[in-house]
Order: C-alpha cells, then structure tokens, then sequence
C-alpha cells in the first residue's frame, strides 16, 4: 500500500482523499457513520475496524495518497492512523480493533485479553487531549470549529502513537489515574452492589448502582442493548440512547431511536420536585433524559457522568421504572430491529408519536 499523507478535512474540495469516520463526496468513505458510502464488504461496528478490513482486503481506493476527517476522536484517530501505518496496524489488528470499541461505544471488556493494553492507550488519549488541546464538543464553543481546530490533535497524536502503542508503560503516568478510576468503577458494576434488569425486547438495560461511575464501567455491562437507565441512590436518574444507534453497527440489528420528549412530558407528570425532566434530540450522539438536562452543553453531557451533578427525583425508582419500560413496550410494539435505519426513517417514526 503506498505511503499516505495526513491532510485537513478542508482540502477535500482540492484533493481526492480516504475519508474516515466522516463522510465527504470526493473520496473514498470508510465510516460506521449512519447512511455512509462505506462498501458492504467492510462493515464492522467501529470505522476503525471498517478501515482495517480494507487494509486486510487491499480494496480499490486505497492507492489514493491522502488520509482525513472532519473530527478528532478515538475511533476515528485509530482508523487514520491504521492507514498511515498499514503493517504495523494489522500486526497490533485486535488491540486497535478494542481500543475504537471502548473509545467510541464505551463497551469494555476485561475478559478479552487485550482490553487492558487498549484501556491504557484509550486513556493516554484522553489524558494528553484535555491536558493539550479541549474536551470533544468543546470546539461547539469556539471561534474555530472541529473541522478545522482537530487537525493539530491529529498532527500530535499521529507520531507519538506508535511509541505508546509498543510500551503503554512509557506513557504511565498520563493514563494510570483514569484507568484507576475506570477499574474502581468496573468492580462495582460487577459486584453484588450492582444489579441489572434486562428488557431485550426493546433493548433496554437497567443498571441500579450506588453512585455513578466512569462511562467505561458502566457501558461495560451493556453490550448488546443500546437504551441505559442508570438509578443511583437517593431516586438519582439517566436514560440515554448509547452511539450505538447513532452509527450503523453491522454485528446486530437495531431498534430506531424514538424521541424521548413524549416520555419526559410523562415524567413530569409524576415529578414532585422543583426540578424539570428534559430530553435531548434524537440526532444527538447519546442523547440524555434526565432532571434539568438543560443545564448541560455537550461537552458536559458528553462527559462521564461523575462529571456532572444528577438531581434526586421525587418519582420512586420502582415507578419510574415501570413509566419507562411501559412507554418503550407500546412505541416499539409494531416495529422490528433491522439493520441500517436512516435518518428519514427515523425522523418519519418520530413525527407518528
């Protein structure tokens, strides 16, 4: 495969160029974006893995000499990455295969043999990103957006990846706090403290625990839903749509996001407090309901759920439990998963509620 070049996602109106975890007309697309180009034989869940099947199947495209995106995050760093370094990246295949899935759905697994070496350099990225540059969704509130500002995340990460990736341990004292952070709050979510009710059905997934933890610990017990109701002590809620039906997955098929509007109007109904329930648009990447929403920016929601302050209800867990499962039960009782739902369709079930 012929050597390639990292450029701006602003000079795709110039030059032809391989397109990852973003969509833009004048390339070759490898995105698990929903309704992107990608061709069929290289689904896979993560744009990641969808550019390391290329690289593996060698496909027409990707003689092109340019690499690009429009935004910078794990998934899509690990996938430009890859095809900057082709043969290194299909030696380490597994490890960036795990890095894109905890970065970008948050699903860690500790029973798979290398999701501790790839939680490391997850949080070497994450640590670095705040240290160096700002928070993601944080260029929403800039002069200069993603598009445009990511490109020196890019321009450090890219030669300073391969060093880390060979000795995570090299980089230690960059990613040991929240990897400590992440394991604290995996033992919990495995332990008696916590427990789980599942509704397959509708692909929701109920996590009583103690208090809120690291989204890689909690995301940790949902694999395979794609709806998390987290209850806390003290009547303390979050419903949120993972990215998993934001993207199109190939491994499974998938329940269209339905607007969470109706049930907050049905939450606050029942809500007792000085406090309002408030749902995000469904064309957010992980849209929340939750007590005074609000008052988040994305950046905020986006950040783990220690980072934020959730209100007690007055609403009683087993109630609101009930509210929610039943509300879910009736939206989607006429409605079967499929793969690739586009956003018109979505928008068209939406506007029937």
């Amino acid at each position: 495969m012929s050597k390639k070049q990292f450029i701006p996602f602003s000079e795709l109106k110039d030059k032809k160029a391989i397109v990852v975890d973003s969509t833009h007309p004048n390339g070759l697309i490898l995105s698990h974006w929903r309704g992107a180009p990608t061709p069929n034989i290289l689904r896979a869940d993560t744009s990641a893995a969808i550019v390391l099947n290329a690289i593996r199947e060698n496909i027409d495209g990707l003689e092109l000499p340019y690499v690009t995106a429009n935004h910078f995050d794990i998934d899509g760093f690990v996938g430009v990455w890859s095809l900057l370094n082709p043969e290194l990246a299909l030696e380490h295949e597994e490890l960036l295969r795990q890095m894109a899935l905890i970065g970008d759905f948050r699903e860690l697994d500790l029973n798979h043999p290398l999701s501790g070496e790839a939680l490391k350099l997850v949080c070497w990225i994450n640590a670095r990103e705040r240290e160096l540059f700002y928070k993601p969704f944080a260029a929403d509130e800039m002069e200069e957006k993603e598009a445009a500002q990511c490109v020196k995340k890019f321009e450090y990460f890219l030669p300073r990846f391969k060093q880390v990736l060979k000795d995570p341990d090299w980089e230690r004292g960059a990613w040991e706090d929240e990897v400590g952070d992440v394991l604290l709050g995996y033992r919990t979510m495995y332990s008696p403290a916590s427990k789980l009710t599942r509704y397959p059905e509708i692909g929701l997934i109920i996590i009583d625990t103690p208090e809120p933890v690291h989204y890689y610990a909690l995301f940790s017990r949902t694999v395979g839903f794609d709806i998390v109701l987290a209850c806390y002590n003290t009547n303390r809620y979050e419903l949120e749509y993972k990215y998993t039906t934001w993207v199109d997955i190939a491994s499974r098929p998938t329940l269209p996001r339905l607007p969470l509007a109706p049930l907050a109007a049905k939450l606050n109904q029942l809500e007792q407090s000085n406090y309002t329930w408030t749902a995000d648009s469904v064309t957010e990447t992980g849209p929340l309901l939750r007590l005074q929403g609000h008052n988040l920016n994305r950046e905020e929601a986006y950040d783990n759920p220690t980072q934020r302050e959730i209100y007690p209800s007055s609403i009683a867990p087993q109630e609101l439990k009930q509210t929610i499962v039943h509300y879910y039960q009736q939206a989607y009782q006429d409605i079967k998963p499929k793969h690739n739902w586009t956003w018109k369709e979505i928008k068209a079930l939406g506007q029937e509620m």
